[in-house]
């Protein structure tokens, strides 16, 4: 008799294999195989920002640093290319996680679900923003996730009291608070940091939020990245390059999360983000200034 956990995984496949066929979809409609063939540096910023998002640490605030310091990317696009490119490594870690780490099925379950309702109404509303909307709603998001790892690294989010579960009101708070998050995913900010810091002020042990955020993103990034890719508001190529390096640097970060030692790791993270959040309003005011100049000019 199959178990409830066996039922996640295979809604989990489903859910997966609906996005490969909107995303090969996708592919045939955009272009050759010369095309949309990442560059080798696309495939390492795969691989190294979902190595570190197994470990905890979250891959779209490094994503989109990378993205801004080589200018690879227009910024409209980043929040698209983040959640279509990301979803394949993100479905690999949930399967691994769900599987090793023990936590409440009826708490993972409701999480999950609220997190993939409030992505599919973000996702709806963030693809249709303008440039200068996302540059503001991203600086905005990356300087939260920066206080977010700030409060983590000083040990001032509190610890876990030694639940597996949730119940009640704590469980009604959960929900409203993950689903939040999966509609903040929209905006390019990472779920994680959040998820864990929410999971530990509800009283739960602090390792069930890997199954609970990574599980939450594998269900949620096919949802809203259907829609990023109904609207072509992602870039193609930087999505393939995320994908075909994130999956191998998934398999081989799950075999040492426990013996990394992140605190430097997050120190950067922080400097690197706080970096690309203040890029992301300064073009938002220069985007602001051009328009200001172009409706003078006429």
């Amino acid at each position: 008799m199959p178990t409830i956990k066996t039922w996640l995984f295979i809604a989990l496949g489903g859910f997966c294999a609906a996005y490969l066929i909107i995303f090969v979809a996708a592919l045939r409609r955009r272009g050759s195989a010369e095309t949309i063939a990442p560059t080798p540096l696309l495939g390492a910023i795969g691989f190294v920002t979902n190595f570190f998002d197994t470990l905890g640490i979250g891959s779209f605030a490094t994503t989109t640093s990378l993205f801004k310091l080589w200018k690879l990317v227009k910024d409209e696009v980043i929040p698209g290319t983040l959640n279509v490119g990301h979803t394949l490594p993100t479905v690999t870690q949930a399967f691994i996680y769900i599987a090793i780490i023990e936590v409440d099925m009826k708490t993972l379950i409701l999480m999950i679900a609220a997190a993939v309702l409030g992505a599919w109404l973000g996702a709806g509303v963030v693809s249709g923003w303008s440039r200068r909307k996302v540059q503001i709603g991203m600086g905005g998001a990356l300087l939260a996730a920066a206080v977010l790892l700030l409060l983590k690294i000083f040990s001032i989010a509190p610890a876990g009291a030694g639940t597996f579960g949730l119940d009640g009101t704590h469980l009604a708070i959960g929900l409203v608070g993950n689903f939040i998050l999966g509609a903040l995913m929209s905006l390019g900010i990472g779920l994680y940091a959040p998820c864990l810091i929410l999971i530990s002020l509800l009283g739960m042990v602090e390792t069930t939020a890997f199954p609970i955020m990574m599980g939450s993103c594998a269900f949620l990034m096919p949802v809203g990245s259907a829609e990023f890719i109904r609207k072509k508001k992602f870039d193609l190529r930087a999505t393939i390059g995320l994908a075909l390096g994130g999956i191998p640097a998934v398999l081989i970060a799950a075999k040492i999360v426990r013996s990394l030692d992140l605190y430097y790791v997050r120190w950067l993270v922080v400097v690197v983000v706080v970096y690309t959040a203040i890029s992301m309003l300064r073009s938002a005011k220069s985007e602001r200034k051009s328009a200001r100049q172009a409706e003078a000019a006429n």
